[in-house]
């Protein structure tokens, strides 16, 4: 099973990642983290941040998820993964992906800023600390239409979040098998 988390930056993705992984390494269940942010500055360091160079970041991401998947691992990638053709492209390659939506407002996300990006995104034009392709400010981020799983961690504890991707894998870990007609 490959798990996409997908949503803006701050809104939870890496924490909910790393609290369900602890969860399922509780209960003796194969699971492995693909953090977007750790495999761009490690191994993809030739990818920039152009809808391009996202998609590629992600079909990478994919290949990858696809080999731990293959051996029964439960795999989550967490990554911003802001297109939604993308994000179809891995769900028709592979087996058993789902996409979960992390998601949170905006202008909560404005306020926790926990890296500082909103606030340099949000810095006029011209100012040489600007970003001008942030995700969900100045880039756009196409919410997933009909997502797997959607969890809002404005309105969720991480407990609470954490329970609901739990569940949630332990419930899809297995994709059903087509049966044979038997005649």
């Amino acid at each position: 099973m490959i798990i996409l988390l997908c949503g803006l930056s701050g809104a939870g993705k890496t924490t909910l990642a790393q609290a369900v992984k602890q969860k399922l390494a509780e209960a003796d269940v194969f699971i492995e983290l693909i953090d977007a942010d750790e495999y761009r500055q490690r191994l993809f360091k030739d990818l920039l941040y152009s809808k391009e160079d996202r998609n590629e970041n992600i079909r990478r991401l994919g290949v990858i998820a696809n080999k731990f998947s293959s051996h029964n691992i439960i795999t989550v990638i967490s990554a911003i993964n802001p297109y939604d053709e993308i994000r179809m492209e891995l769900v028709n390659s592979y087996k058993n992906v789902k996409i979960v939506h992390v998601d949170c407002p905006l202008q909560v996300l404005v306020k926790r800023d926990t890296k500082g990006l909103y606030k340099r995104a949000l810095l006029p034009a011209g100012d040489p600390q600007k970003i001008n392709n942030l995700t969900g400010v100045n880039d756009p981020f196409e919410k997933p239409t009909n997502p797997d799983l959607y969890i809002n961690t404005y309105r969720l504890t991480i407990d609470e979040s954490t329970n609901e991707l739990y569940s949630f894998i332990m419930e899809n870990r297995y994709p059903l098998k087509k049966s044979a007609n038997h005649y």
